[in-house]
């Protein structure tokens, strides 16, 4: 592996483990272990140089006493080699340096001539102090007791001293880390519970849940509880919303209901001025048309407040099939311009209410016929898929745009194609397409529209089926009249 792909894959783990990316617990062990290795290593400096000077003095003064004592209780006339316990080297010497008669232990090192004081001469701590014993004398030259020690004991124990502070700040480091994610992990338990309920809430969508709050009495609980008033306004005001809504749809599907009892008396009413009255027969048909435009669309008004409101419409053991060729052969008087191909229909039964898949079927027929032109091809199926029953109505038509595939199923939606008989003769309302996917919907299946083998326009829809042996004769019977 060349270094350019481990330089950047240290760069992206460094970057995962941006302070700023990291969870607030170990931000929180982090800064606590931070603060107390500062804590532990200005401490271990302090205490270290000062442990270091004692010991330096200790053994410097430890070297001067013995040297000391040794010039108190030297005795002249003693020749040859001294003994001395506790001194790496004794020395008798006089100011030149020359050692007195061989008085010296063995071993000690030759450090030069005797100077005042306590001294390092190379890896030895040199003490020299004046042999009392001499000073009286003037038949003897002035000596000195130089002591000499090596420094290696010495700095063994200041380095085991430096790394037992090193060893006490790295551990305590450590372990206020660890301490430091334990009560993190613990303080943040309850924001961890609040998360899960708000993921939980946002998942189910559901307001009425309710936040649990800490038993201690923080700043976390406080949060809880903000956010559980909060929780609790939000559902009101959805209860609130959803009661307004209800009561609009229902208040709509109550009004078009209303409605339709005055329209069809308008409606007969018109019926029997223009079968009587002809010399404003042309007046009196607009009248009626308009009318009876305005019948169908307090119709589908209707339908859609209904499926809105979510009032359920009674429902029975239906045979789609045969439901469809009623369909088929109900629509095919009306316009003799396009051919309706009706295929085989296999039996299958749906559990539905017989009008509204009948108005939904002969939408989908009527908007194949108001949107292609004359002498176009209607293909109507019908077949099984695992426990759906698939219902799909094509033609050959000019089709729809891909962008408008989605479009088509909203409320007052047209077509703007030249061949649109609906937009140019004024009868679509826009509601039919619409109607079919309230229908479907209403029915727990769904409608999708997409292109047809051929390039027009083809509208699936699919419903639970359930299975059922009867409903062939009367199929049978209907399929050969049609």
């Amino acid at each position: 592996m060349s270094p350019l792909p481990i330089g950047a894959a240290i760069s992206r783990r460094l970057g995962t483990l941006r302070p700023s990316r990291a969870p607030v617990r170990w931000r929180l062990a982090l800064v606590s272990s931070g603060l107390t290795m500062v804590i532990l290593i200005t401490f271990a400096v302090v205490v270290g140089r000062l442990t270091v000077h004692r010991l330096v003095s200790d053994f410097r003064g430890e070297l001067v006493k013995t040297a000391t004592d040794f010039g108190l209780h030297y005795d002249p006339d003693q020749y040859g080699e001294l003994s001395m316990p506790g001194a790496a080297g004794l020395r008798i010497i006089g100011a030149d340096g020359v050692v007195y008669r061989g008085t010296s232990t063995p071993g000690a090192p030759d450090v030069g001539p005797p100077l005042a004081g306590v001294d390092r001469v190379g890896d030895f701590q040199v003490a020299v102090a004046p042999v009392q014993a001499t000073m009286d004398s003037t038949r003897m030259p002035a000596l000195f007791v130089q002591a000499t020690r090596r420094r290696d004991d010495l700095e063994r124990t200041i380095d085991r001293l430096w790394l037992f502070l090193g060893c006490g700040v790295f551990f305590g480091t450590l372990f206020a880390a660890i301490a430091g994610m334990a009560v993190a992990r613990r303080a943040m338990r309850p924001i961890a519970s609040l998360n899960a309920a708000a993921r939980e809430i946002a998942s189910t969508r559901d307001t009425s849940r309710r936040i649990p709050i800490p038993p201690s009495d923080d700043e976390v609980a406080e949060l809880a509880r903000t956010l559980d008033e909060m929780l609790r306004q939000l559902d009101a005001a959805q209860s609130e919303t959803a009661i307004s809504m209800q009561r609009q749809r229902e208040f709509i599907a109550d009004a078009s209901h209303e409605l339709r009892t005055p329209l069809t008396s308008v409606l007969a009413n018109l019926e029997l001025i223009e079968a009587d009255n002809s010399t404003e027969r042309e007046a009196i048909a607009s009248a009626l048309r308009s009318s009876r435009r305005m019948g169908r669309l307090v119709t589908d008004l209707l339908i859609l407040a209904r499926a809105d409101a979510g009032r359920l419409s009674s429902r029975a053991r239906i045979d789609l099939g045969s439901l469809i060729v009623e369909a088929v052969l109900d629509i095919r008087p009306i316009d003799r311009r396009h051919r309706i191909e009706l295929a085989e229909m296999p039996p299958t039964e749906v559990e539905g209410n017989h009008d509204e898949l009948t108005r939904m079927v002969i939408n989908l027929l009527q908007n194949a016929l108001q949107h292609t032109p004359s002498g176009t091809a209607i293909e109507v199926r019908l077949w099984h898929r695992d426990s759906l029953a698939v219902i799909e109505i094509s033609d050959d038509g000019p089709g729809i745009p891909v962008g408008a595939y989605d479009q088509v199923f909203e409320r007052f939606t047209r077509g703007p194609g030249p061949a649109d008989l609906a937009v140019r003769s004024g009868e679509g309302t826009g509601l039919g397409l619409a109607i079919v996917r309230a229908v479907a919907e209403a029915h727990g299946g769904e409608v999708r529209c997409s292109a047809s083998e051929s390039g027009g326009a083809c509208f699936t829809v699919t419903l639970p089926r359930r299975t059922s042996p009867q409903f062939g004769e009367i199929r049978q019977g209907l399929v050969g009249q049609s």
